[in-house]
């Protein structure tokens, strides 16, 4: 039932990392309780993924009684992680403060774009803002254009998301030996600078440019691009991604696909970069992106299609692996990492807003008369 089995873990909910957060440790085996705004929400959720295998509970926290049923649920947990701008969880009387009160050994994470403190800790933004403020949107693109942002995955989900979990986990992990519960403070900006640690170091070496598309791994390198395939004119364009960054490896690619050895070579020779790089983009659309599979793919050339959305899931490696599943209809990456014992059990689809709401509140030991008082407090949902 995956390794975090046992561990119960409130979220008080928001968007973005969040979420993302709460999917990771719930795919590993956490019961994650979602504390959900009271809504009348119709259809799939925009997050659904994200928000899989969740239990439910719609709470008014502006209300007096619903903060202090969140109280209740922070007693018996082991961390509670939120999403606010800093100071509206102390506002709503759910700081930390307050929850580490009822429960000294709870581990109360945080995550916000900006951080918890500094200059612009109470301003508005977005992974793009973040990313940008961290670094890592100006490294990427290509030469001659702007930056490009890579989806809200740097941020929200690399950088936030996931720092998150693992600051969960950690604390989590420092309290088998303490016995003490700790604030986590994670933020999106500081989360994707640590993603972009190597690039520091090498520009720090003198080794990487501050000027895109002019490096190893930034399209700089002909052995390091995207490279569209030949199509015909009814279809959407298709590619190909190369990376053999090894000589051996670098060899044989130029090898296979029968260039002129004589003007590939030497590999690093930066001034002909350009010049290979047309070349390269000349040969790859003489075949369409099924033959260079047929001739590249499972060697070492270092190779693999560019495959959609759609495409990814059917892929024999993806499947020989289960690497996605259907939940509901939806399908989605499976539970990651594997594990040779405790594996994670297939998800559940996301709880609608509130279903778990009477059998949270009869686990807590709430009376029928207790949870008719919260609903007529309008703490929760009538």
């Amino acid at each position: 039932m995956g390794p975090l089995q046992g561990f119960r873990i409130i979220e008080l909910a928001g968007i973005g990392p969040g979420p993302f957060c709460g999917m990771l440790l719930s795919d590993l085996g956490a019961e994650v309780i979602s504390i959900e705004r009271p809504t009348r929400h119709t259809g799939k959720r925009d997050d659904a993924v994200c928000m899989r295998n969740r239990r439910s509970l719609c709470v008014d926290l502006k209300k007096p009684e619903g903060v202090e049923l969140v109280l209740d649920l922070c007693s018996g947990a082991d961390a509670l992680y939120e999403g606010f701008r800093p100071g509206v969880a102390e506002r709503l009387g759910l700081g930390p403060e307050p929850c580490m009160a009822r429960n000294p050994g709870l581990v109360y994470g945080r995550i916000t774009g900006w951080g918890q403190s500094g200059p612009l800790a109470q301003s508005a933004g977005h992974d793009i803002n973040y990313i940008a403020l961290s670094g890592a949107l100006h490294a990427i693109g290509r030469a001659g254009e702007p930056p490009l942002p890579p989806l809200n995955l740097a941020g929200d989900y690399g950088g936030g998301g996931l720092f998150l979990a693992l600051g969960i986990l950690s604390a989590l992990l420092e309290k088998s030996r303490s016995g003490q519960g700790q604030v986590v403070d994670a933020s999106m900006v500081e989360g994707s600078a640590a993603l972009m640690a190597v690039f520091y170091g090498l520009h720090g070496m003198g080794r990487h440019s501050t000027e895109r598309g002019s490096n190893l791994l930034d399209t700089g390198a002909p052995f390091y691009e995207v490279y569209e395939t030949r199509t015909e004119a009814t279809q959407e364009p298709q590619y190909i991604a190369i990376g053999p960054l090894e000589p051996q490896f670098y060899e044989l690619l130029i090898k296979a696909i029968g260039a002129d050895e004589t003007q590939f070579f030497p590999q690093h020779d930066t001034q002909a970069w350009g010049d290979r790089k047309a070349r390269l983009a000349a040969i790859f659309r003489q075949r369409s992106r099924d033959q260079w599979c047929q001739l590249l793919e499972g060697t070492d050339a270092c190779f693999a299609p560019v495959l959609s959305l759609t495409e990814a899931p059917d892929h024999p490696h993806n499947i020989a692996r289960g690497s996605f599943i259907t939940v509901d209809g939806i399908v989605q990456p499976a539970p990651a990492p594997k594990f040779s014992r405790s594996q994670p059990a297939t998800p559940r689809a996301s709880a609608a807003p509130g279903s778990d709401t009477d059998a949270l509140l009869a686990e807590l030991g709430y009376s029928a008369e207790k949870s008719a008082a919260l609903r007529a407090a309008g703490a929760i949902p009538g």
